[in-house]
């Protein structure tokens, strides 16, 4: 039962309240002044991995060799492997998030079928088992890719799967580098 008439939980403030708000207030002010360069680099990381992949995947629509359910798995390989290199690539799981938004947000914008077809989460879970289990990261993507393409075991969609991981994941390290995030 709450007594009404205890005072146990009162606190008394300080001398100067006024003066301890203002100064929390600043020092707020100043670490989101230090961070706002990197939150912009990174906003604009997810861009521009973005708009790589938006060519990609324009590309590979043109390529009469590459059928519609391989294409779809290509994107959500490549869609995977730029959300987790930009956990790898970025200094702070914060700046991986906003560039993530950034990414997520740029595709939505520029073609809400290509976001849609590239966010499956059936498919982000095979290949967050894959990669979280370790050891030879790029073979385990090359057979998770085979086997969602309905190829398991196929030496020849795993390499594919291996190649695309690799190459994606080395222009998010390179932009991720030359926007000084990493």
């Amino acid at each position: 039962m709450i007594d009404l008439n205890s005072d146990q939980d009162i606190k008394i403030v300080g001398d100067r309240p006024s003066e301890d708000v203002r100064r929390n207030r600043q020092q707020q002010e100043e670490q989101m002044a230090k961070a706002l360069p990197d939150n912009r680099a990174a906003k604009l990381l997810g861009e521009r991995i973005a708009r790589f992949f938006i060519e990609d995947a324009k590309s590979a629509e043109q390529d009469s060799a590459v059928n519609m359910d391989m294409m779809i798995q290509r994107r959500l390989l490549l869609s995977f492997t730029a959300t987790v290199c930009f956990e790898q690539y970025c200094k702070s799981d914060e700046l991986g998030g906003v560039a993530q938004k950034s990414f997520l947000n740029a595709l939505k914008n520029e073609d809400a079928e290509l976001y849609r077809t590239s966010s499956d989460t059936g498919a982000f879970s095979f290949y967050y088992l894959a990669f979280r289990r370790g050891g030879d990261i790029e073979r385990r993507m090359g057979q998770t890719f085979a086997m969602l393409c309905s190829h398991d075991g196929d030496p020849i969609f795993q390499e594919l799967g291996e190649a695309l991981y690799c190459w994606f994941t080395a222009e998010v390290r390179k932009a991720a580098k030359e926007l000084n995030l990493d």
